[in-house]
């Protein structure tokens, strides 16, 4: 049975197709929120209603292409589906489903013949433009039904090279967002992550940039030495506790070998994951790790999809990104949840975080856009990153003193959710107004019970284009899916929006003179 929030994409899905007669849609979902469930409950709903409908299920590494056809098997078992992966040995392309690896099909589209509906997983792989493997087999899905459309799933829907998948010229024209992480967390489905500052840090002044991303050769050079990696070792040990499941990301397959390595020198068992890892070496290693027989397991480029191990509670990230989706896509490992697992503890030797932003909330960035940093501090007593405008620590309970306005840290927390307040609100009004920037933007005031608590004032910058506009768009569906509303045309949706239900009550977070709502309850 699916979830609330899982039917939920589905019908935000087909009120999407039913509005739309053209273009191709892209939901995102966060890590751990179950898209296969979603994509096993979509497909039965379709060939139930169009028995003639083909669908190709569609991503890039075997493990996914096996975990989506197994839930798609526990969810329908008389499901007509077929796998096509030239890595799982299996080529059957004539079910009405056909699971596939995008190598294998690439230049196959005459083989599988007339598609109605692709469904790609990890859809933030698909570039702007027209090169790649996956634009080719689209092009020549098209060619043979023109009539073809796309549906995206990921928990990363920004490229380092182009921005957002939505944004011109890609492929993907809207973007749903049924669910949060934030939601997810507070409703008990995935784990909260924590985050610890590092005595050992990496330099990278020496560190070229390629592409918008660091050259990894200059990274390893930086990075991967006896002495940093057995540092890096010592510290896992020293704050990981009763923590049983590390994942270390490094840089190259030297640095992942070298800090396995260090950790093996120090007495914690430990091995090692790379590309070139043989497929049954890699599956006893995972295995073993997820058995608990192996406590760390160190990898490069190769555990950021496609690795479900719920019993991850600490992550080391040793590999510096300038890729918010590999960023994402790196922690998103540990947010599962497992039986006496609290939570998760990410160790940022690598400095991603300020990076990037909260885990919950990050910065994607356009190429050539720079980085900006967000308020965060660090406990004195135990070392805890939290929101700068927290006062007493959630983890030791230390209590910061109150300073002048003028002394400011910078930095930034792994969540997005410290110091809320939560007021019951009895109405709201909405309202278009201009920004200090002086552009259009919309505006929403929540009316609290009581007179002695402020009128929270949240806005959406759905005209100011880019990354900003897409966190606009994504906090004005979540509220959509929650009153089981639909997205008006902006300019002239005041009705629209002013006709749904208020929320009983919100909570928020001050940011100076202004407010951040972080959770709405109906």
């Amino acid at each position: 049975m699916l979830r609330d929030y899982q039917q939920r994409a589905i019908d935000m899905l087909n009120d999407w197709f039913t509005r739309h007669p053209e273009g191709h849609p892209v939901i995102e979902m966060p890590t751990g929120s179950g898209k296969s469930h979603v994509i096993a409950a979509y497909c039965q709903e379709a060939l139930r209603e169009w028995p003639e409908t083909r669908i190709l299920m569609l991503t890039h590494v075997k493990e996914l292409i096996q975990q989506n056809a197994s839930k798609m098997r526990e969810y329908w078992p008389t499901a007509p589906l077929g796998i096509y992966s030239a890595g799982l040995r299996q080529r059957d392309a004539s079910q009405s489903i056909v699971f596939g690896g995008v190598q294998s099909l690439a230049r196959k589209a005459d083989e599988i013949g007339h598609v109605d509906l692709l469904i790609v997983d990890e859809a933030h792989r698909i570039p702007a433009g027209a090169a790649g493997q996956y634009r080719k087999l689209i092009d020549d899905l098209t060619a043979i039904n023109p009539a073809l459309r796309v549906i995206g799933l990921t928990a990363t829907p920004y490229r380092l090279s182009h921005g957002m998948i939505t944004d011109p010229p890609a492929l993907f024209s809207s973007l749903i967002v049924p669910v949060t992480y934030m939601e997810l967390l507070k409703a008990g489905h995935l784990a909260r992550l924590t985050c610890k500052r590092t005595a050992t840090t990496y330099d990278l002044d020496n560190v070229r940039r390629r592409g918008g991303e660091y050259v990894e050769a200059d990274l390893d050079a930086a990075v991967n030495d006896l002495k940093t990696n057995d540092d890096v070792a010592a510290e896992i040990i020293q704050h990981a506790g009763e923590r049983r499941s590390w994942i270390v990301f490094a840089v190259s397959v030297a640095h992942a070998y070298g800090l396995r390595d260090a950790l093996l020198r120090q007495g914690v068992t430990a091995a090692t994951v790379v590309g070139e890892t043989p497929s049954d070496e890699r599956a006893k290693i995972i295995a073993a790790f997820k058995a608990g027989s192996i406590q760390a397991i160190t990898n490069a480029n190769v555990l950021t999809t496609g690795f479900d191990a719920p019993n991850v509670d600490l992550i080391a990230a040793c590999r510096p990104t300038l890729s918010t989706s590999l960023y994402v896509q790196m922690l998103g490992r540990g947010t599962r949840t497992a039986d006496g697992k609290k939570d998760c503890l990410v160790l940022d030797f690598a400095g991603i975080v300020s990076t990037h932003g909260p885990f919950d909330n990050p910065r994607p960035r356009k190429p050539g856009q720079k980085a900006g940093d967000a308020p965060v501090k660090v406990c004195p007593e135990c070392d805890t990153l939290v929101h700068l405008s927290v006062m007493e620590c959630p983890t030791c309970g230390h209590v910061w003193e109150r300073k002048p306005p003028s002394l400011k840290l910078h930095d930034d927390p792994i969540l997005s959710d410290a110091a809320e307040e939560t007021i019951p609100v009895t109405s709201w009004n909405w309202s278009v107004e201009t920004s200090a920037a002086g552009k259009k933007m919309l505006s929403v005031r929540y009316y609290p019970r009581s007179l002695s608590q402020p009128v929270i004032r949240e806005n959406f910058v759905v005209w100011h284009g880019g990354s900003a506009t897409y966190m606009a768009m994504k906090r004005l569906a979540a509220i959509a899916a929650r009153v089981n509303g639909t997205l008006p045309g902006i300019d002239n949706g005041i009705d629209e929006l002013q006709s749904w239900p208020c929320p009983k009550e919100i909570s928020f977070r001050r940011n100076g003179k202004y407010f951040d709502v972080t959770r709405r309850a109906w």
